[in-house]
């Protein structure tokens, strides 16, 4: 492995990536959106409820959806703190994959594409790296920035949550070994899965738009799981992350064993 060529294009990769404006807006405004706007609505709202005793009855629909290990964990609040609660730390769990996910397949889907819109594919290609290491290359590029965009917005939400919890609640819900998994196990693994696919898309389209509204389609899954817990089918448990961490790092082995066998920059001079 020419691991020198790989550091340099995917270096080269983030630094051009961090001056694209249709690549750099996503990465501020979702997060920002997300980790930052919607539990601060959400707050002020329980906040405001919480004044009202005539708002527990409104809430009871959502707190008797809720699986019984939870009343039993958070006994002793009313409805629209166990509400809060919920919401929080587990309704809004899977939303977060969001985070490393979206920004890994923005950047990702910057990498060939991209390349192909700036002319600067064909220097790419004849780079002397293996199809492989140019590959990994593109990957790690798109790889770094999704790792680190997820574990900021974690930080960014759990001060968040913490201050909306300590005003309606009184006391602090994060982090806690669900979200811990999630940050630094499953997160990882979305951000891989999400850039995996994206890669893939980009080497075979010829725009960036293209490549991301491609790869944009993993979020499903994502939408699922919100929709599972808001209904009552299930909640998330510390065994249940780590089981959909696992699966996710087996389905990204597949992706990028179906990429690396598919891969040839041949192809990639044919769409110059």
């Amino acid at each position: 492995m020419n691991w020198r060529a790989i550091w340099a294009i995917a270096s080269k990769d983030v630094s051009v990536a961090l001056r694209t404006r249709a690549v750099m807006l996503p990465l501020l405004i979702v997060p920002l959106v997300l980790m930052v706007g919607i539990p601060s609505v959400v707050g002020l709202i329980s906040g405001m409820a919480n004044q009202m005793a005539a708002a527990e009855s409104q809430m009871a629909d959502l707190t008797r959806a809720m699986p019984p290990e939870f009343a039993s964990r958070y006994a002793g609040l009313n409805d629209v703190q166990a509400g809060l609660v919920y919401f929080l730390v587990y309704l809004f769990a899977p939303m977060y994959l969001v985070l490393p996910l979206m920004a890994s397949a923005v950047v990702a889907a910057d990498s060939f594409a991209g390349e192909k819109e700036r002319k600067t594919l064909e220097a790419l290609v004849y780079t002397p790296t293996t199809d492989r290491e140019l590959l990994l290359a593109k990957v790690l590029g798109a790889l770094i920035p999704g790792a680190m965009v997820g574990l900021g917005g974690f930080v960014v939400y759990t001060i968040v949550a913490n201050l909306v919890a300590l005003n309606v609640v009184g006391m602090l819900i994060l982090p806690n070994t669900l979200w811990l998994l999630l940050a630094f196990f499953v997160g990882p693994a979305a951000a891989a899965f999400g850039l995996g696919v994206t890669v893939i898309a980009s080497s075979r389209v010829n725009s960036f738009q293209e490549a991301y509204q491609i790869g944009s389609l993993v979020v499903l899954p994502i939408v699922l799981l919100v929709v599972g817990q808001a209904m009552g089918a299930f909640l998330l448990s510390n065994w249940l992350v780590l089981l959909l961490g696992i699966v996710l790092w087996a389905a990204d082995a597949v992706v990028f064993f179906i990429a690396s066998a598919s891969f040839r920059r041949t192809a990639l001079m044919a769409r110059i």
